[in-house]
């Protein structure tokens, strides 16, 4: 029994969200791609690769580079496929992933607010990623072309 077969990408990309699932994707892939493009590029003000991994460093996350590499990865590519909807179930899992321990490892001892550098944000980030994770890509995503095919072809 393999565990790669046709009826399990259709189960991964399947999904009854319809257009709503849209409209939480979009706002999250942004926010996403946007800060993994300041982690990896150093656009939009942010630090690059070398310096995000020098910061991850000073907070005890190491090796700095590599995990400024795995973050900025998993924000940057995990954002482009929430806001096309490909593979949308997994991009939102590593997300929720990367929320959670930025949540524990840089916000969490500042309290919930933001203006406090607290954990409000990365807490709604998370709590949309995983909404996506069990809800899917929605009607309007790449996923649900794909799965749409794989269904007709059945």
């Amino acid at each position: 029994m393999a565990i790669i077969s046709k009826t399990n990408i259709t189960k991964l990309l399947s999904s009854d969200a319809g257009i709503a699932a849209l409209s939480l994707r979009l706002p999250v892939g942004i926010i996403l791609l946007a800060h993994g493009a300041q982690k990896l590029f150093g656009a939009f003000g942010g630090y690059g690769l070398e310096g995000t991994g020098q910061w991850m460093a000073s907070i005890g996350l190491e090796p700095g580079l590599l995990m400024a590499f795995l973050a900025g990865s998993a924000e940057f590519f995990g954002g482009l496929a929430l806001i096309i909807g490909l593979l949308a179930r997994p991009a939102a899992l590593v997300a929720a992933f990367t929320m959670v321990v930025a949540i524990v490892t840089v916000h969490l001892e500042n309290g919930l607010f933001l203006s406090n550098n607290g954990y409000e944000f990365g807490l709604a980030l998370l709590a949309a990623a995983v909404s996506i994770v069990f809800a899917g890509a929605g009607s309007l995503s790449v996923d649900n072309f794909i799965s749409s095919r794989l269904k007709a072809s059945a």
